[in-house]
């Protein structure tokens, strides 16, 4: 080869310098202007490994967003539809849960009052968690609800609704119990005897109390089961609580008198009226007249004799003034009934 055919040929092989040729499908070469000749190109494993793994990934990704969009467009009118409408009831469904989470927590506030204040208030026994969130029965309660695209969507918000309304009708019930439990407090607390039969401006004095004193006609110590009130004959009496007269009439040793029974085991006796008001049967309020003050029966002046009953045995009236007297006025009064001397009968 002459001088000037071997530099064009050294020119042209300069062009394609450390370019790669490929004779065969595995085999690749590139060209060393240094030596004038081709060489082949070393690759490692690990680089065709991971030029394979990379390449089947994107083949994967290019053929899932491609189904994604040609699935999309050959949807048809009312596939579109139905999604649309899959979607929207993923979207309330989910605002659904939200509003039940948010019941579930006021529920929560309200069954911690009714335990704590509500039902402790009126002497109630709690209710325990065992009994409000108590599960139901059967092997699979859901079971019909299985067998769709979206079955576990489904019985999750079917199972939170029995389970928020099965706490709502326990809830329920307590709070009809308590309605009923306030109206028989309300009731209690207006039998049971609050007030002095006899208005305190209109009465002389506290004559005798509970305890043991001389009986006048008797002339032995006898213990005096009530309070005597000392007032003019004709002063008013008033039933000290709401209830039903049991007795109006006229005794031997308390001349003209009246039993009202007030119910929760309480009953009232009103002893030595001038005349009676109340009649058998008659249901009274507290507060109402049901006769005047007199000396009849066993009695040596002018005055009523009061007793309270608690389950058929006599208590002392002293503790049952809390509706009418100051404080001040309770212990003046509970002095005098303390005072050594002999009672009015």
């Amino acid at each position: 080869m002459s001088f000037q055919k071997r530099n064009a040929f050294k020119e042209n092989h300069k062009k394609h310098k450390n370019s790669t040729f490929s004779f065969m499908a595995k085999v690749k070469y590139y060209y060393d202007a240094d030596t004038l000749s081709y060489r082949k190109i070393k690759v490692d494993k690990k680089s065709i490994y991971k030029r394979a793994v990379f390449g089947l990934l994107a083949v994967l990704l290019i053929a899932f967003f491609g189904f994604i969009g040609f699935s999309q467009f050959l949807m048809t009118p009312n596939e579109r539809a139905q999604k649309r409408e899959l979607d929207n009831l993923k979207l309330h469904y989910e605002l659904l849960s939200k509003r039940m989470e948010e019941s579930a927590q006021v529920l929560a506030q309200l069954q911690e009052r009714d335990n704590n204040i509500y039902r402790t208030y009126f002497e109630a026994n709690p209710i325990p968690d065992e009994q409000r969130k108590a599960g139901f029965g059967g092997v699979n309660r859901y079971k019909n609800l299985e067998g769709f695209d979206n079955s576990s969507m489904i019985k999750s918000v079917t199972k939170d609704i029995d389970i928020l309304s099965k706490q709502l009708v326990v809830q329920s019930k307590s709070l009809d119990e308590i309605v009923k439990l306030a109206r028989e407090k309300e009731k209690m607390l207006a039998a049971i005897p609050a007030i002095l039969p006899v208005k305190k401006e209109q009465m002389t004095r506290m004559a005798s109390g509970y305890k043991m004193r001389f009986h006048p006609i008797l002339k032995i110590m006898k213990f005096h089961k009530g309070m005597d009130f000392t007032a003019p004959v004709g002063t008013p009496i008033y039933a000290a609580g709401s209830g039903k007269v049991i007795r109006a009439q006229r005794s031997p040793t308390f001349g003209n008198v009246v039993y009202i029974d007030h119910g929760y085991g309480y009953k009232t006796i009103y002893a030595h009226m001038s005349k009676l008001k109340a009649r058998k049967g008659q249901k009274v309020k507290r507060g109402d007249l049901i006769g005047y003050v007199g000396n009849t029966g066993r009695s040596v002046a002018a005055h009523l004799h009061y007793e309270v009953h608690k389950n058929d045995r006599p208590v002392n009236p002293m503790f049952f003034y809390y509706g009418d007297l100051t404080p001040e006025e309770f212990l003046k009064m509970q002095k005098a009934s303390e005072e050594k001397g002999q009672s009015f009968d």
